[in-house]
């Protein structure tokens, strides 16, 4: 998959194609649809998909401080749209100069004179330019004007709800993992670096590695969880535990996790860990004996749940 920054850094030999624009924080199955739909309708014309997107979020920009949790790394993004076959990826900087363009300039100085969309396929809700004046409809007369086609997809719906990233981030909030992995189409995700932790986990024989989760990660509730960690292209069953430690005093909360069957060294190593199902609460316990025999059944249920073999992820 071909890759750029910025619209005005698009390769001077692109040769157009259809284009699809969103944020699509969590690629999940309604970013799917219109993704595929992109796809499909690109290689049946012979021509290839181009995917615009933002970094960073649009609210953190428009009003700073209200970054939401991200469901996706940039990188893990980038890795979901190219399983879906998309050809290229620009990912637009979004800036307050670049929130302040309006959408006419947005269609015309960037779709138009470097995109060069044969179409776009965006989802019925698109909006786009300053203080979100454009939306499909507007875009479709732009469309009809500059001879370009407009392709609206109809948003999914999915327990009741219209499937969105902020309905996944609140599932994931909750502890929720079964459901927002339902609307993902696979587990959710948090990457970061392992680090040194306190070393407790070693001493009772359960060894954890401790994450520093990327920034503004969507960490799901306290709990202790079944998943897996994905290390170097392999998924290894983990019990994943987040919260402060309660039995110990602690007070800092943490994400970590003990990966069944696995004795190697992870330090400073480039980790993920994705959440199958939620096996109880944090709890804090009158003595480490019946902390670890509490360990020892969460491994027992995440066993159960988790096949031990590994896989590629």
């Amino acid at each position: 998959m071909q890759r750029w920054r910025g619209v005005l850094e698009t390769p001077d030999d692109w040769p157009g194609g259809v284009v699809t624009i969103g944020f699509f924080d969590g690629v999940h199955r309604g970013h799917q649809q219109i993704i595929r739909r992109a796809v499909e309708r690109a290689h049946r014309a012979g021509q290839l998909a181009v995917v615009l997107t933002f970094d960073p979020h649009p609210a953190e920009v428009i009003r700073p401080g209200s970054h939401p949790a991200l469901l996706t790394t940039p990188a893990f993004k980038a890795e979901l749209l190219e399983r879906l076959g998309v050809d290229a990826l620009c990912v637009q900087p979004f800036t307050p100069e670049f929130s302040r363009v309006p959408a006419a300039g947005f269609v015309h100085d960037m779709l138009l004179h470097r995109l060069r969309p044969s179409a776009v396929v965006v989802g019925e809700n698109f909006t786009y330019g300053h203080r979100a004046a454009g939306n499909l409809e507007t875009l479709r007369c732009s469309g009809v004007t500059d001879g370009f086609a407009v392709e609206g997809v109809r948003l999914l719906r999915a327990d009741d709800h219209v499937l969105s990233s902020t309905h996944i981030r609140a599932c994931i909030a909750d502890g929720d993992v079964v459901t927002a992995a339902r609307a993902l189409g696979r587990d959710h995700r948090v990457e970061g670096i392992v680090v040194h932790g306190d070393a407790r986990g070693r001493a009772i024989g359960y060894p954890t590695a401790n994450l520093a989760t990327t920034a503004y990660a969507a960490v799901p509730a306290d709990g202790v969880y079944a998943g897996h960690a994905v290390w170097s292209g392999k998924r290894y069953p983990a019990a994943i535990s987040i919260g402060t430690n309660p039995t110990f005093d602690g007070t800092q909360r943490r994400v970590e996790a003990y990966l069944l069957d696995f004795d190697d060294d992870l330090y400073d190593a480039h980790l993920a860990f994705e959440f199958t199902e939620r096996l109880r609460p944090t709890l804090r316990f009158d003595s480490v004996a019946d902390l670890v025999a509490q360990m020892a059944a969460d491994v027992l249920a995440t066993r159960k749940i988790i096949t031990p073999a590994t896989d590629e992820p």
